[in-house]
């Protein structure tokens, strides 16, 4: 069974920490053991996992891609997003992430983050979670 998580960036390059959404489908599947996998289901947006303990560091993050991929460069893509398509290509759009006990296995200063470069948009994450065998 495929989860849905929707959400509502604000603006047009946004990390945003879904960690507890996704922890929450996790806990309410009963799984104790097996594989979360996650999937941004947009060509201008992505999934991270980084610090969750310093703010900076998802500021850090998208002003860097800012910087890396600005949008006043010259695309021959006519939406006027091509620096979103670029930076979506660049983060990558999917993660796997561990379950045990009855939990996401993230490390101390773990978050998985939506990432936001085309915003602010209302925005969907499909989640999968498949129990060990």
């Amino acid at each position: 069974m495929i989860h849905y998580i929707q959400l509502s960036s604000r603006s047009r390059n946004e990390l945003i920490d879904i960690t507890q959404r996704v922890a929450e489908l996790v806990r309410k599947s009963g799984v104790s053991s097996g594989v979360c996998y996650l999937c941004c289901l947009h060509t201008t947006a992505g999934i991270t996992v980084n610090e969750g303990a310093d703010p900076d560091v998802r500021y850090d993050i998208s002003r860097f891609l800012e910087a890396l991929v600005p949008v006043n460069t010259s695309f021959a893509h006519g939406e006027g997003n091509s620096d979103a398509h670029v930076k979506s290509s660049l983060v990558g759009v999917s993660e796997m992430l561990f379950i045990e006990g009855g939990q996401l296995l993230l490390g101390t200063w773990q978050a998985v983050y939506f990432c936001e470069f085309d915003g602010p948009r209302t925005r969907k994450v499909a989640v999968k979670i498949v129990a060990d065998r």
